[in-house]
């Protein structure tokens, strides 16, 4: 049996839909309200703040994968986030339970240098300190042998569904509503985006390959590396129409934040958006050359079927 801890998000549906296709119909589905991706998953809720809980959740699996999100709250992060991952490391321990730890780019230094697994953390801000100190527990496990763990990070989302990020907000929701695009801070600087469906079934193709464990896997990006100024050509070539956008400049943001808690929540994000975000999944594809990374203009393409289906 392989586990989804956190698994009614974008990633969690998508892994769990890949998993079935690929590697098995004995999915475990375990998060707050959980709910089937596939006919033949099992549920379980759970609330991984609790040890006995997580300890139950993970019970009885070959493999468990951790792709539980929050809310972009501080405070909830550095309250829960290190709870659940030591939770959920002592229940795979518990259980002799291999952990895919599904990770970001939080922790990572928020400038021009590119990107690569052994890039030394330097978050800014406290989200990201949070997600240092989280791979930072799951790395001391793996090199003390006292788990059998594997970490698969991504980049920025984009994506159908569900996806939540900057770019899915600014951009392709403003299409959707026929507002203006707008961009933070930078259109002329080199982005690295990843498809989610792109990032579930790299993650299942890791977990499912016992000897990518024990390392740190960037996972695989469109190589083009747009910018948001290329990207937003190449949507509007795709919907057939101009898409104008401005630039929101770093100040608009500083204001927004004394009115908007989640732009207040954002600020530590924004750095990233003033350089070139440069993501190296060379290991990856050097790992697995067969793998098929969704191109920007399918993605696109993909993500302006689904809002004609919808308005439909």
């Amino acid at each position: 049996m392989q586990t989804i801890l956190g698994a009614n998000g974008q990633i969690g549906e998508e892994l769990a839909r890949e998993l079935k296709r690929n590697y098995t119909p004995d999915i475990r589905i375990v998060s707050r309200n959980a709910k089937k991706v596939n006919d033949t998953d099992t549920v379980f809720p759970a609330d991984l703040t609790d040890r006995a809980q997580a300890i139950a959740a993970v019970k009885g699996s070959e493999i468990a994968y951790f792709t539980l999100g929050l809310p972009i709250d501080s405070g909830l992060w550095e309250t829960q986030f290190p709870l659940i991952t030591k939770n959920v490391i002592e229940a795979c321990k518990v259980s002799g339970t291999k952990l895919v730890f599904f990770d970001n780019t939080y922790m990572y230094p928020q400038d021009d240098q590119v990107l690569t697994e052994d890039t030394a953390f330097a978050p800014v801000g406290r989200k990201g300190r949070v997600r240092k100190k989280m791979a930072e527990m799951v790395l001391q496990e793996m090199q003390s042998g006292g788990l059998e763990a594997v970490i698969c990070r991504a980049p920025e989302f984009y994506g159908p569904g569900k996806t939540q990020s900057i770019t899915n907000t600014l951009i392709f929701d403003n299409i959707n509503k026929g507002k203006k695009l707008k961009v933070p801070l930078r259109a002329d600087k080199k982005r690295s985006l990843i498809w989610t469906p792109d990032a579930s079934r790299a993650t299942a193709l890791i977990g499912n390959t016992p000897d990518a464990f024990s390392q740190t896997w960037h996972l695989p990006v469109d190589a083009s590396h747009l910018t948001y100024e290329a990207f937003i050509a190449l949507a509007a070539d795709i919907y057939g129409r101009a898409l104008k956008y401005t630039v929101v400049p770093k100040f608009a943001f500083t204001l927004g934040a004394l009115f908007s808690k989640r732009i207040k929540e954002l600020q530590e994000l924004l750095p990233r958006y003033a350089h070139d975000n440069l993501f190296d999944d060379s290991r990856f594809r050097k790992r697995f050359p067969g793998f098929r990374v969704t191109g920007y203009r399918e993605g696109i393409e993909q993500i302006r079927q689904e809002q004609v289906r919808k308005k439909a």
